[in-house]
């Protein structure tokens, strides 16, 4: 009983607490409006797919210093998650009229934000939750999503900082993985 237990409690541990997505649940499909370089755009988890792994990140709103600086790392590290086959796109429920102005600024216009829906949010349980209550903003948290549509990992934490490495060492332990020879 006892390694059980032990099982158990590694797996509550490596999985967050407030993502109700576990690895190996399928990921809600979900089509949404955005921008990239301050365009419109549409993005959708089954185009995404088709290309590759999705790393999707969602960040609690647009021109917040947080979400400032993780999208500029996101920015940065984008030739990294390209050379391992991932597209990034960034979601929110905050601020999303100046997703324009926030893509050309932050994300440096080299990949999409788009704007959570309430059925986005609920499907992949990203509220943020202030004083015990939900708010109007999304959680900071980071899936990184098979091309068949399962989540291979999660990562649930207010600070932007481990999102970029922990979801790059996601893509490429899959590529690794699924390398075709």
């Amino acid at each position: 009983m006892r390694p059980l237990l032990f099982a158990a409690l590694a797996f509550a541990l490596a999985v967050p607490a407030s993502a109700a997505l576990a690895p190996g649940a399928r990921a809600p499909d979900f089509t949404a409006q955005g921008a990239i370089a301050g365009n419109p755009v549409t993005v959708s988890l089954k185009a995404a797919l088709k290309k590759g792994p999705l790393v999707l990140y969602f960040f609690p709103a647009a021109f917040t210093s947080g979400c400032n600086a993780e999208a500029a790392a996101f920015a940065e590290a984008l030739p990294d998650f390209t050379a391992a086959g991932a597209t990034v796109i960034g979601m929110t429920a905050g601020n999303v009229d100046q997703l324009a102005k926030f893509s050309s600024a932050h994300c440096a216009g080299k990949f999409a934000v788009a704007a959570a829906t309430p059925a986005v949010i609920k499907g992949y349980d990203v509220v943020r939750m202030a004083d015990g209550k939900p708010s109007n903003l999304t959680s900071r948290t980071s899936f990184v999503i098979a091309p068949n549509g399962k989540i291979l990992s999660v990562h649930a934490d207010i600070g932007p900082v481990e999102h970029i490495r922990l979801t790059l060492a996601e893509v490429r332990k899959y590529r690794k993985a699924h390398k075709r020879g």
